[in-house]
């Protein structure tokens, strides 16, 4: 026994979580580790009348062990540590039936704690959601720049040549297909507002312990990057559709041919901004198709909170 406030081991290792590696306790301790040296018989007593808060306790002590952020790591294991000593001290403990006022004390302490550790779960999920949206994001940066900026040079190096009106129809695909990541991005942000928790219980199907924390952050970070690049297709999708004539709904206010001179016909430069505007909306609205948020929700969830 070290210099640990008299308890078996030390209960804090210094350990850390990432939404990367989702790190956990390599060695995790149980109740029975943290009870106070001469304590054993009172915490036997204590099983013995009270095996429900005890349970709850040695499950809380196992959650706090695997929380996301380290803050809350340290904090939920040092309340369980406060509570199971304040039980163990109390002289009602050697009562022959549970008594009332001691079993409120420790129901409320575990509901606090339960509170505490569900709002770690949907910190986790958050960060991690948010995380991988930032990533998609800065990737659909990077794949709408390169074409606009390089596009022509990189084609001209392969010794592909194209004319005007094949750069407008390939710039506006890239370019609706990078406004429709950026609509789907939205599209999550705003289904998902204050829903982490319904993320979080889905993560685990409703069961406390199934996965921890940080394993939830990760799943989210890959959900949110897949998110982004579901925008990316289906706006492309909608830009050939429309563009090629294949889904005749509506006339394009402008198109490729309009703007390019061709023989007979001088173009009009100016249709470039009725081009660009319209393609961006359409692409906009594309990724913006709430019916692909419900993917992380779920159906029944997202109608129970409409109708809330």
């Amino acid at each position: 026994m070290g210099d640990n406030g008299g308890y078996r081991h030390p209960w804090w290792r210094g350990t850390r979580t990432s939404v990367v590696r989702a790190d956990s306790e390599l060695r995790p301790e149980g109740l029975m580790d943290v009870v106070p040296v001469g304590l054993d018989r009172a915490y036997v007593q204590f099983g013995d009348l009270y095996p429900e808060q005890q349970l709850q306790l040695q499950l809380l002590y196992g959650a706090s062990q695997s929380a996301f952020e380290p803050h809350t790591r340290v904090s939920a294991r040092v309340t369980v540590l406060r509570v199971l000593g304040n039980a163990l001290s109390d002289p009602r403990l050697g009562d022959a039936k549970p008594n009332e006022h001691l079993t409120e004390y420790l129901d409320q302490e575990i509901a606090d704690l339960r509170g505490r550790l569900a709002q770690d779960s949907a910190t986790a999920v958050s960060r991690g959601l948010n995380i991988g949206l930032g990533l998609g994001s800065a990737a659909s940066l990077v794949l709408l720049a390169v074409p606009l900026l390089g596009g022509v040079g990189l084609l001209g190096a392969l010794d592909v040549t194209l004319n005007c009106t094949n750069r407008w129809s390939l710039l506006g695909a890239v370019v609706c297909g990078g406004v429709g990541a950026f609509g789907a991005v939205l599209s999550v942000l705003v289904r998902l507002r204050g829903s982490a928790d319904q993320l979080a219980r889905r993560q685990t199907d409703g069961r406390e312990g199934v996965a921890v924390p940080g394993q939830m952050a990760r799943s989210m970070r890959h959900e949110g990057l897949y998110r982004v690049f579901v925008g990316w297709v289906l706006a492309l999708a909608v830009y050939f559709l429309f563009s090629g004539g294949i889904v005749p709904i509506f006339e394009v206010p402008a198109t490729a041919a309009d703007i390019c001179p061709a023989p007979g016909k001088p173009g009009s430069p100016v249709k470039g901004t009725d081009f660009w505007g319209f393609w961006c909306a359409v692409g906009f609205v594309a990724g913006f198709n709430e019916r692909w948020a419900f993917g992380i929700l779920g159906r029944d969830a997202a109608r129970r909170q409409s109708k809330g």
